[in-house]
């Protein structure tokens, strides 16, 4: 008898034992589970263990002072020219690097492009810019006048000799009045190596470009045609421009920690068969600048026109993670009813796009794709989002012209894709959205996310 109650004791004192493991290795899963999801929700849209927007980039562009200029800049640059911290430089004109000349900025010099010339700074093809900021010093482009507004100047255009889809090459002569026949060479874009190397920039803010050009639209605050992967772009921020912030026509072109604020146009277009990473990177529009026409964050195109691409070639294709894309509206549903916002991502026919640990918030909707894509699996597949941050948008993805999207909600509201939903204000999603020192990594600890879609999300 007392051998079988030792024996029941044992056994007791065992079963308590694998109690307690199980609920240990329960208790495990779930802190895992739980750590997972915040460290999941911490790597989508920009990050960074410090916020890497602090020192060089500028919200208030109009409240700086950057004196009168010591240097004046026109003409063509031919030979390889250095610009310097201790001047302050006013562009004037239409101004061409050429001849395979290398223009070098220092740290911290400020162009002031100016207004009345329409001026801009093209980089012709064979040409190099060298503008290597720093965090504390980031070099400056903005304009002359006393009250700045967004248009105030041209922009800065680099070409490349990389490929688009496009028949030939290309040129962007029509961005320049009165341009000198002898000049038309340098507007050219466009080749085989996807391997051109047209220089840095690193560390610039380009400030109050856009320049409307009469019959022709306008320019925009930064042109990458047919640049190559071996140049490098990264940290650049453009602000207020009345045209597109970033365009990019083909090439092979690897962008990071770029910032768009408050442009007229779309913040990034891409057309004729680009073949781009975007990464870490943010836009932040307002309902009260946007054009007439509306504009999008990320714009993806393969053409304008069918007649002018050869299909035989590579369309428009798009890898983007990481990226935070705003809408900053005081009063989100009555800017809806006005017309004021739009979607922040448009896809066109035969474009590729892959966006994954992305958010976007604020947005009517979130997501649209042109009428003419078909919804079916061949298609969706070159149309990814995956571990995306949809919050506080009039609906989620779309088809132009069409209110039913039950199969793409079907479709992206897998749970393979990891897509989760949320209905939070800007000021509870971000951590800071001050101008002074504004920080939109995601604020993890005030965000309550569900990866299923919630029909309620809609500002019926």
């Amino acid at each position: 008898m007392a051998f079988r109650r030792l024996f029941l004791l044992f056994l007791a004192v065992i079963d308590v034992k694998c109690l307690l493991m199980k609920t240990t290795a329960k208790l495990t899963l779930i802190f895992l589970f739980i750590i997972g999801n915040i460290f999941a929700q911490q790597e989508k849209g920009i990050i960074g263990a410090n916020n890497w927007l602090y020192n060089w980039t500028e919200f208030k562009p109009n409240q700086k002072d950057y004196g009168e200029p010591t240097q004046i800049i026109t003409g063509n640059i031919t030979k390889d020219t250095k610009l310097t911290k201790r001047n302050t430089y006013l562009l004037l004109g239409s101004v061409f690097v050429t001849n395979n000349a290398t223009l070098t900025i220092e740290p911290g010099t400020v162009i002031i492009g100016d207004y009345e010339s329409k001026a801009s700074l093209t980089i012709s093809k064979g040409a190099t810019i060298i503008a290597d900021g720093l965090e504390t010093d980031p070099i400056v482009f903005t304009s002359n006048r006393s009250v700045k507004r967004a248009g105030d100047w041209g922009g800065l255009i680099i070409l490349g000799d990389a490929p688009t889809n496009k028949f030939g090459n290309g040129s962007v002569a029509s961005y320049y009045t009165r341009l000198d026949p002898s000049s038309y060479g340098y507007t050219n874009f466009g080749g085989e190596n996807t391997n051109c190397n047209s220089g840095i920039l690193r560390y610039v803010r380009i400030e109050y470009a856009g320049k409307r050009i009469k019959g022709v639209g306008y320019f925009n605050g930064l042109l990458l045609a047919s640049v190559g992967n071996e140049t490098v772009l990264e940290n650049i921020m453009v602000s207020f421009s009345a045209g597109n912030s970033f365009e990019i026509w083909g090439g092979e072109v690897n962008l990071n920690k770029l910032v768009s604020y408050r442009s007229n146009s779309n913040d990034f277009k891409f057309n004729f068969g680009t073949q781009c990473q975007l990464n870490n990177s943010l836009a932040i529009r307002s309902p009260y600048v946007s054009s007439s026409n509306g504009a999008r964050c990320v714009q993806i195109a393969s053409y304008d026109t069918k007649e002018n691409v050869d299909f035989t070639k590579s369309g428009t294709a798009v890898i983007a993670e990481n990226l935070t894309l705003v809408n900053d509206s005081e009063d989100l549903k009555s800017d809806i009813e006005k017309g004021l916002v739009k979607e922040a991502v448009y896809v066109g026919e035969n474009a590729s796009f892959d966006m994954n640990k992305s958010v976007i918030s604020g947005f009517n909707p979130a997501v649209l794709l042109e009428e003419k894509i078909a919804i079916n699996q061949e298609n969706l597949e070159k149309i990814r989002f995956t571990d995306m941050y949809f919050n506080n948008c009039n609906g989620n993805i779309f088809t132009e012209y069409n209110s039913n999207n039950e199969d793409l909600e079907n479709w992206y509201g897998n749970q393979a894709f990891f897509n989760v939903y949320s209905k939070s204000s800007n000021t509870e999603t971000f951590i800071d959205l001050s101008e002074k020192k504004p920080d939109y990594r995601l604020r993890i600890n005030k965000i309550i996310a569900s990866n299923e879609v919630d029909p309620d999300l809609r500002l019926d």
